[in-house]
């Protein structure tokens, strides 16, 4: 019974982890508009600069 509960929480950490990576995303895409700064992305294997 262990083992299904350390499933759980991996998968709950995981989850966690998602949406924390798109809160920090979100809010330096606001400051990058605040500062009227580019945004460098990982895209297709290459870094590109996008304006947010």
């Amino acid at each position: 019974m262990k083992p299904m509960k350390v499933q759980e929480e991996r998968k709950a950490f995981v989850r966690s982890v998602g949406r924390a990576l798109r809160r920090a995303a979100k809010a330096a895409r606001k400051t990058a508009r605040i500062h009227h700064t580019p945004i460098y992305i990982w895209k297709d294997g290459k870094v590109v600069v996008k304006k947010p």
